[in-house]
């Protein structure tokens, strides 16, 4: 605690911040999921043992549901035997013992989630277990159409790029398709894919200060994606022979699928020569990835048929036959599982996880508590952190005053740090800096945004995002 940010942290006892929300309605949601998902992952055991091992679990998270609901005392994680317990035991009697109702936010959520992975990991036979790779694997299948679109226009796309190696487009052109691949990276699902669908690699030229453009970007409340390219591009010209990007990762399923779209663009368009992916290393917020995630998601692009054309038990239920997938469909999903697979095996798209992503504190901590990890990120020319969460330790997840730079808000990761840091998040949580003077109290004055109740409610749903790069002033 002693390098956070003074700039007071939200908690789950205010009412005008959706931690107040999270806390009382969010968590015992999460909780029953975890819940029915071991129960049902118990009655499919064959051991004995691991069956009645399993049933402590669901009366242990039972019993965690009922300490949320109840607002009872938080209490010291029991040790498996891997140092980040210290850690959370030790702030959490530097918070004075507090309440489920009653403590810093960010704190008390990963917490939450330590505890459910504790339950798993202090077992013999359930050690592994990720209590959400059912939902994970659920949300990627009926993210089908977008899936399957997207794979197309990617592999059209590259192979393009391939023949027009030698005529390249010019860069202008190619900062537009930079900035397109991050906003589709930027929204996920909610993207409307609309470069992709609708153009030729030759014709992005045309975008250029386009309607369609200005369109893309009316829900971006801070857009530094110029910055984030020209960084790249940069080393690009200059020669650098090893070019690294980082990105850390947010969700599985489709999330992930267009942050590796986005990975494979930069390894194909020259703007790296090599991409690190950072997962997590236990079940972390019900969604983030895992490394197993990354597997799944190739084993599922290996053989899509078998994924996609594979009746779930809910289409058992409701005797519905999964629609099979077109020669070209098939065709495009194999084209990614070769181009990923391929990178991955050449060692330019790798994974390296790090206790320190699923420590309770905030990035303020990464230089003293991480420090390799740390100097592996200085070695980077971008590295790119996904999501609201990322976006909230990024910033201490602090209520500062929403026109407060970027670059004070990240602390030691700011200017002079030696790490270029860009934050891609649609904002679903309170805290938000680098905004214009005024646009905080517009949003809060559109229907459903906060009006003078005190909460930042427009900043809760997903439907705006930051784009927000701060620069390092690396020493050459």
């Amino acid at each position: 605690m002693e390098y956070e940010t003074k700039t007071p942290a939200y908690s789950t006892g205010d009412p005008t911040s959706f931690g107040w929300v999270t806390a009382r309605q969010r968590w015992p949601v999460i909780i029953t999921q975890a819940i029915d998902d071991t129960y049902r992952s118990v009655g499919d055991c064959d051991s004995a043992e691991k069956r009645e091992e399993g049933k402590k679990i669901v009366n242990e998270l039972a019993r965690l549901k009922y300490e949320v609901q109840h607002d009872r005392a938080l209490t010291p994680i029991p040790d498996d035997g891997l140092p980040d317990v210290a850690i959370y035991n030790k702030e959490l009697e530097a918070l004075g013992n507090p309440t489920w109702l009653n403590v810093q936010w960010l704190y008390c959520e990963c917490y939450l989630f330590r505890r459910i992975s504790t339950s798993f990991s202090l077992s013999t036979h359930w050690k592994n277990y990720d209590v959400f790779a059912r939902l994970k694997i659920k949300t990627f299948r009926s993210s089908r159409p977008a899936v399957l679109e997207l794979a197309y226009r990617y592999k059209d796309l590259v192979t393009q790029m391939k023949n027009n190696k030698d005529h390249p487009i010019d860069e202008e052109a190619e900062k537009i398709l930079f900035m397109e691949m991050c906003e589709i990276c930027l929204w996920g699902n909610a993207t409307d894919l609309s470069l992709l669908t609708n153009l030729s690699y030759d014709d992005i030229q045309k975008l250029q200060g386009s309607e369609a453009r200005k369109a893309a970007e009316k829900n971006i409340l801070v857009n530094d994606l110029a910055v984030a390219f020209d960084l790249l591009n940069k080393a690009k010209k200059e020669g650098k022979k090893y070019r690294q990007v980082d990105i850390v990762l947010d969700n599985a399923g489709f999330e992930l699928y267009v942050d590796l779209i986005l990975a494979g663009y930069l390894l194909s368009a020259g703007l790296a020569t090599n991409v690190v992916l950072h997962p997590k290393s236990i079940p972390w917020f019900v969604s983030d990835v895992l490394p197993s995630d990354f597997a799944s998601l190739l084993n599922a692009l290996a053989n899509p048929r078998h994924f996609y054309e594979t009746p779930t038990d809910e289409d058992h239920l409701q005797n519905k036959t999964p629609t099979p997938l077109t020669e070209a469909e098939a065709d495009s999903l194999a084209f990614l599982f070769q181009e990923w697979s391929g990178f991955h095996a050449e060692g330019q798209l790798t994974l390296r996880p790090n206790r320190f992503w699923t420590h309770p504190g905030s990035f303020w901590r990464l230089p003293h508590e991480a420090k390799n990890l740390f100097e592996d990120l200085k070695e980077s020319e971008l590295v790119i952190f996904k999501g609201d969460l990322n976006y909230r330790k990024l910033t201490g997840d602090a209520n500062w005053d929403p026109t407060t730079p970027f670059t004070t808000a990240i602390g030691p990761l700011g200017p002079g740090s030696g790490v270029n840091v860009m934050a891609l998040r649609t904002c679903k949580a309170d805290v938000v800096v680098g905004l214009k003077p005024g646009v905080d109290e517009e949003l809060k004055a559109m229907e459903g945004g906060g009006g003078d109740s005190g909460a930042r409610k427009w900043a809760w749903n997903g439907k705006w995002a930051v784009c927000s790069v701060s620069v390092s002033n690396k020493s050459a």
